[in-house]
């Protein structure tokens, strides 16, 4: 079965169509995203700019980090499933020939394999190990990233 006839049979399943009918499924499904979006945005961000030079000096990097991945985690708990049903929401076929959609989506699997794989390295690893130039382009990276993310996300909100 191809990708598109996979989101064709879904589009007009009995529970998305139900979901579209609904006046309320859609912005309480959206206003849950959006919290979501909140706590990763803050992770993301607190992190982040701590690699930049930025703020919580005082607090060693990777105690920092593993308080922020937490909340990372929550944020993820919350941003998948939402973001699934907010896809199933609309039809689906939509999204197979939006570019913003695949735009977010290539973005959304190199911000996580990027944040999990690279950044969780150097943030764990002691400040003057990694230095200070890496600390920065690994934060420019990771900001780059997720910043696509939340972009070609809006952009698919757009009518």
């Amino acid at each position: 079965m191809s990708l598109f006839k996979f989101l064709e049979w879904l589009q007009y399943s009995s529970l998305l169509t139900t979901m579209r009918n609904s006046t309320w499924i859609f912005p309480v499904i959206a206003s849950i995203h959006l919290m979501g979006l909140a706590l990763i945005g803050g992770s993301v961000l607190l992190v982040d700019l701590r690699l930049l030079g930025f703020g919580m000096r005082n607090q060693p990097l990777p105690q920092l980090a593993r308080d922020a991945e937490r909340w990372l985690l929550v944020s993820l708990m919350i941003l998948l499933p939402t973001g699934i049903f907010q896809f199933m929401c609309f039809a689906a076929t939509k999204y197979y020939y939006m570019k913003a959609f695949w735009i977010k989506m290539v973005a959304l699997c190199l911000a996580l394999i990027f944040t999990f794989a690279v950044r969780r390295r150097v943030v764990m690893a002691s400040e003057n190990r990694m230095g200070p130039v890496w600390n920065k382009l690994v934060a420019i990276s990771s900001l780059g990233l997720w910043g696509t993310v939340a972009i070609a996300g809006r952009w698919i909100g757009l009518p």
